[in-house]
């Protein structure tokens, strides 16, 4: 491998808002804050919720869902 070409990595301890702290090597070579761990963030933490608080999705399907593509009308032919 060539020489002095990979930059130089630091142990760095990287601080979350909710408290949590981890131990880490990085190439920054400072400490630095996130604002979501894998200990607070709600996609780890299973708190994780779908709000569609607009109801675009069944705004979309009453608008929509009357059509069918020719590709599905075809297939339900053929079935039968």
């Amino acid at each position: 491998m060539k020489e002095k070409i990979h930059p130089k990595s630091a142990e760095v301890t990287i601080t979350c808002a909710c408290g949590s702290s981890i131990r880490t090597t990085s190439t920054m070579g400072k400490d630095f804050s996130v604002e979501l761990c894998s200990k607070c963030h709600p996609f780890f933490t299973g708190k994780q919720r779908l709000v569609d608080s607009t109801g675009r999705v069944e705004r979309f399907q009453k608008r929509y869902g009357a059509f069918q593509s020719k590709n599905q009308v075809v297939l339900k032919e053929k079935a039968q």
